[in-house]
């Protein structure tokens, strides 16, 4: 009776060794394709070439096996993996909340993190929260909502129109931008800022450099005055 014991199930292709057929399809390194040959001769060839030999189509038969450097394949891959997890993007859902009757301020403040989220590429959801007597008034939640998707048309668009959930009301805006394009505008623009930084710093001692040189000029002249008034005062005195 066969009984698995635990333990992870190694997804690592076989190489060299621990390839255990009798024959394989053997790719170059190159990719270029050199048929059929046994276990032992590609294992020969493997070493000839100082590379390895990788299994990359268990599968099939015979199985198809590749010279490669194996180390520098999977850091590239791992380096190439890290890479789209870097330019992954994953849409967001936020929530802002209201009351029918908000204060002035207090939406310009919840409609300035509405403007934020969907600069970035996030969807937003907006609850308007009635509380008492304020359900008897939905349209005022209505209106509120409306005003609010005016107010950021350029950035977003109604996805989800306004409708009753109970005491609240609820509308869903959607950003124009993607998400990968509003990612890349940042990069752009912390790019920038970096490089205007460093612009600063750099002119900053050019600046000092130049200041110092106006004063040396400035103290030369200063002396030649001083020693053509002794020389004129020398030859009035004679």
């Amino acid at each position: 009776m066969w009984c698995y014991r635990g333990g992870s199930i190694s997804t690592e292709p076989r190489i060299n060794d621990r390839i255990r057929v009798p024959e394989v399809r053997l790719v170059g390194p190159s990719g270029e394709q050199v048929g059929i040959v046994p276990l032992a001769k590609a294992l020969e060839l493997a070493q000839e070439y100082d590379l390895d030999l990788v299994e990359v189509a268990a599968s099939a038969r015979p199985p198809v096996c590749k010279l490669m450097d194996y180390g520098k394949f999977k850091y590239e891959s791992a380096m190439k993996a890290r890479e789209a997890r870097k330019n992954q993007a994953h849409t967001v859902i936020k929530e802002m909340k209201l009351r029918p009757k908000i204060d002035p301020h207090d939406y310009d403040t919840k409609k300035g993190h509405v403007v934020r989220f969907l600069k970035q590429g996030d969807k937003v959801k907006i609850t308007i929260m009635f509380r008492g007597r304020e359900q008897s008034r939905p349209e005022l939640g209505y209106r509120l909502l409306q005003r609010l998707a005016s107010d950021v048309e350029e950035l977003g668009f109604i996805e989800s129109n306004p409708k009753q959930d109970g005491r609240n009301m609820i509308m869903v805006l959607g950003p124009h931008k993607k998400k990968t394009e509003a990612m890349a505008e940042a990069r752009e623009a912390q790019a920038a800022r970096k490089a205007e930084r460093l612009g600063t710093a750099e002119a900053a001692p050019a600046e000092a450099d130049a200041t110092e040189v106006e004063a040396t000029e400035v103290e030369a002249v200063e002396a030649a005055e001083v020693e053509a008034d002794g020389s004129a005062e020398a030859n009035t005195e004679a």
